[in-house]
């Protein structure tokens, strides 16, 4: 029986890793795949979707499929730096805090909880509306309150393994403590950060387009998703798909990232068993 759920859940993590790959290189190629420019007006004002214009034309005369198609470059590449930056700095400092303990431990933890005490979105709201809604901004507010997760789940696996023979005998031989850390902590450690890291994107793709959507991310022109939500609205009973084909790219790409999320976490769960 765990013989044919491994396989299931491998098969699941093929489809949607090749649909992953896909969205992917429509964002490298969007270039290459758009017919018109996504910031130039090409037609009428928001006239309906055609055989010229597949997803029809928002309010200034823009083709809406090319905005779309080139989108995924500032939605995906948006969420791939914001994961990086967050699985970066949360290990650090969780590993930092982990292996170190002491001042470090509770400075770093203590500057954690006050993150965590407000809800998540509504501090990064707060934070970019400091700073001043741009694409940079947004990355640095969610970044602001997303790093904790990372750092509680790295520091509690280090506390775990630092615990293990191996690493009290590497310690007694007078191993340095980079060289436990990079030898021993990190590598028993990065498999479950990286599941997390990749079942986290389409959460993190939601709130970049959640804090476009509100004003606070990507401006105009830019052809972030959310942001083309947000000028949707103002025509959305005259025009309905300015903003149907921009939700149904989010919704399409955040399944599909949370599907291979998903089957990775599945799969080195059952690998583990």
């Amino acid at each position: 029986m765990k013989k044919l759920k491994f396989i299931g859940k491998d098969t699941q993590l093929k489809i949607f890793l090749v649909l992953a790959i896909i969205v992917v290189l429509i964002a490298i190629f969007a270039p290459k795949i758009i017919p018109y420019s996504f910031d130039e007006e090409v037609g009428a004002s928001l006239t309906a979707p055609n055989g010229k214009y597949f997803f029809g034309t928002d309010q200034i005369g823009r083709d809406l499929f090319s905005r779309v198609i080139y989108g995924a470059r500032y939605s995906i590449f948006m969420t791939m730096t914001l994961v990086f930056i967050i699985f970066i700095v949360g290990t650090v400092l969780g590993v930092t805090a982990g292996y170190f303990g002491g001042i470090a431990d509770s400075i770093i933890m203590r500057i954690g909880d006050m993150m965590i005490a407000f809800p998540g979105l509504i501090l990064a709201i707060a934070i970019a509306g400091l700073l001043g809604p741009s694409v940079r901004n947004a990355i640095i507010a969610i970044s602001a309150v997303t790093w904790t997760k990372y750092a509680r789940l790295a520091r509690s696996m280090v506390l775990k393994i630092k615990q293990e023979l191996y690493v009290e005998a590497a310690k007694i031989t007078g191993s340095r403590n980079y060289s436990v850390i990079f030898k021993y902590i990190i590598p028993n450690m990065i498999t479950t950060m990286i599941v997390t890291a990749v079942s986290d994107m389409g959460t993190i793709m939601l709130e970049i387009a959640g804090l476009s959507f509100l004003g606070f991310g990507a401006q105009p022109p830019i052809p972030e998703w959310g942001a083309m939500l947000n000028e949707g609205r103002e025509t959305y009973t005259q025009a309905p798909w300015t903003m149907i084909y921009p939700g149904l790219a989010i919704v399409i790409v955040v399944i599909i990232f949370n599907m291979l999320g998903d089957s990775v976490r599945d799969l080195v769960d059952v690998k583990s068993e």
